[in-house]
């Protein structure tokens, strides 16, 4: 989910950016990469240790609760002015204070020999390839992770969600998806007059 302000709404973005988020993620046990995804070259790589689901439910009871995090280099937050992503793809590594995040709910929807795919509901400002990083060496090997989904974000977590295809399809069709509509019918978005006419 991408929560998308539009015109007067744009006033409230900076409490939605402030509100929990739900993830689900897969991480890939036994490699870790530069970037904590996929998208970076693997930087160590160590044997997975056999674990049953009571032991990785003890792991993940562990990060749930207030704690600290350290962001990682392959981030947008800045340092001088600078992205710290930059200065990560021009091999330099800069000390990073800890955040106070919380993990209001951490638990595990599968797990294999090779990968676990988790849930968790969490705090601004949380990074989840870190935390992806910790859980896998508390379990006693290094990770990252394979896939990453936002699922909402409060207070949306039951609003329906439209994609840039089903928009697309929709004005196509000369109908309106149910959220547009829903922003017409109370004229929350002033450019209607500007579009197309399309039925409501």
């Amino acid at each position: 989910m991408l929560p998308i302000c539009l015109g007067e709404a744009t006033k409230i973005a900076g409490d939605i950016l402030s509100g929990r988020k739900l993830y689900r993620f897969t991480v890939a046990l036994g490699s870790r990469t530069a970037t904590g995804d996929t998208e970076g070259a693997v930087v160590e790589t160590a044997a997975v240790p056999q674990f049953d689901d009571s032991r990785l439910a003890e792991v993940l009871k562990q990060f749930q609760g207030p704690q600290t995090q350290i962001p990682p280099m392959y981030s947008a937050l800045k340092r001088d002015g600078q992205p710290l992503y930059k200065l990560a793809r021009a091999g330099i590594e800069v000390e990073r204070a800890a955040r106070d995040i919380e993990i209001f709910t951490l638990t595990a929807l599968a797990s294999s020999a090779s990968d676990l795919e988790l849930q968790v509901l969490c705090s601004k400002g949380t990074y989840v390839r870190t935390l992806a990083e910790d859980i896998a060496k508390a379990l006693g090997t290094c990770g990252h992770v394979r896939s990453l989904r936002r699922v909402y974000v409060e207070p949306f977590g039951a609003a329906p969600m439209e994609t840039l295809e089903s928009i697309a399809r929709a004005l196509e069709a000369e109908t309106l998806p149910v959220i547009l509509q829903l922003m017409r019918r109370y004229n929350t978005w002033p450019p209607w007059s500007s579009m197309r006419a399309v039925p409501t």
